[in-house]
This record gives structure tokens, C-alpha cells and sequence, in this order.
């Protein structure tokens, strides 16, 4: 492909573009998880996990029309997306004090990791199309992307600081991803093939759901032991 071609730029663009569209819920993970950090760290974790997800997206190209076809993956994607989902919501990692700085960084980062791993299956088959077996159009776009990812993470972060009812929201996009990704599964995509949109609008739903009541008990328990501790010492 000649790279100088008005054709090549105008591939590179519109990969950008789509990645743009489907980076919303990666931007989402990596400002939540890195939401307690100091400020200097917290740059360097977001930066960290955009480029996690860029890396994730280009590994997962190449072997995701087989992992999306295999049953019960998408199902196990699922509901490890809503693990991570309700222990984001709940703060939990914000409970490790104790820990040196670095250790708190690369827990951040450890769970975007994840996270992305999980989102990634889904991102990267829109990218691939549009490389048209082009692999180089495929890398430099997700390349292009990574600053866009930071931007909005960045951005993310700043309201969660600033309006802390963002993090509720974006744990409930998270349970809606996770429902989706469950409910297309092979297995269950083929058992509610007569009503996609309602069960697919449905499990959506119901992971967003569940997600913030999950999250509102753990929470309150969490609150209501802290208080039981600071009255007993």
C-alpha cells in the first residue's frame, strides 16, 4: 500500500474515528481506576492504560475470530467485567493505604489490564474490518488513538473528582457492557435468536442494574464496619 496515497490517509482516519466511538468504555475504566492516585501518578496511569488498551486491541486482532466464536468465553468476559465493575464502584482498592505509591500504580494499571482484555474482544472487530487486511492500517490507527483515549480519561477523571455520582454512572456502562457481552454469547445468542433486541436490551440493562446494587450494599457495609471499627478503638 503506498503510504503517501490519499486512500491510505483517508483508511488511517476512518480507523481513528471508530476507535474514537468505541473507546468510551476504555476511558471510563482507566479514570475510575485511577481516580485515588496522586496527581503525578495519576497521569502516568492513564497513560499506562491507554496504551494497555492499544496493545491488547492489536494482540487480540489476531486471534479474535476464533475467541468470539468460542462458547462461554463472551459469558466469562461477562461476568468478570462485572467484578471489576462493583470493585471500582466500591472503592476497594482505595483501601490499601499501607501500600508504597508504586504498588497502588500498578494495581491501577493491573486492572485496567483486565478490564481492556475483556472490552477489547468486542472493540477490535469493528478496527479489523476497517484495516481491510491491512495490519499496518490496524496499528498505526490504534497508535494515532492513543492520545484520544487519554484525553478522555482525563477528562473522566476531572468530572469524577468534581461530581463523584460519575463513578455510579460509569460502573453502571460497565454492567451494561457486561450484559451485552453475556447475552451474545453462542450459547445464549442461539436460545434468544427469536427476540435478539429485547434480550439483548434486557441483559444490558439487567448488568447495569446489578451493578449499582451491588455496589450500593457493599458500599454501605463497607461504611457501617468502618463506623462499628472507629467506635470500638
Amino acid at each position: 500500500m503506498d503510504y503517501a496515497s490519499a486512500p491510505f490517509w483517508i483508511a488511517v482516519l476512518q480507523i481513528v474515528w471508530i476507535d474514537i466511538l468505541l473507546s468510551g468504555d476504555n476511558a471510563v475504566v482507566i479514570a475510575m481506576a485511577c481516580r485515588s492516585l496522586p496527581e503525578r501518578q495519576r497521569r502516568i496511569g492513564i497513560l499506562l492504560g491507554a496504551g494497555t488498551a492499544v496493545v491488547l486491541r492489536i494482540a487480540f486482532a489476531l486471534v479474535v475470530s476464533t475467541l468470539l466464536g468460542v462458547p462461554f468465553l463472551r459469558i466469562l468476559g461477562g461476568v468478570l467485567l462485572l467484578w471489576i465493575a462493583v470493585k471500582l464502584v466500591t472503592g476497594e482498592d482505595e483501601e490499601a493505604h499501607d501500600l508504597d505509591p508504586s504498588q497502588t500504580l500498578w494495581r491501577a494499571v493491573r486492572t485496567i489490564a483486565i478490564a481492556d482484555a475483556v472490552m477489547s474482544l468486542d472493540n477490535v472487530v469493528a478496527i479489523a474490518a476497517a484495516s481491510k487486511g491491512h495490519p499496518e492500517l490496524f496499528v498505526i490507527g490504534l497508535l494515532l488513538s492513543i492520545p484520544l483515549i487519554v484525553t478522555g480519561a482525563s477528562l473522566i477523571t476531572a468530572l469524577i473528582q468534581r461530581f463523584p455520582a460519575v463513578i455510579w454512572a460509569g460502573a453502571g456502562l460497565l454492567g451494561w457492557i457486561a450484559g451485552e457481552m453475556i447475552v451474545t454469547d453462542p450459547l445464549i445468542a442461539s436460545r434468544v435468536a427469536a427476540f435478539p433486541t429485547l434480550a439483548h436490551y434486557g441483559a444490558a440493562a439487567a448488568g447495569a442494574i446489578l451493578v449499582v446494587l451491588l455496589g450500593t450494599v457493599l458500599a454501605r457495609r463497607r461504611t457501617h464496619g468502618a463506623a462499628a471499627a472507629g467506635t470500638a478503638g
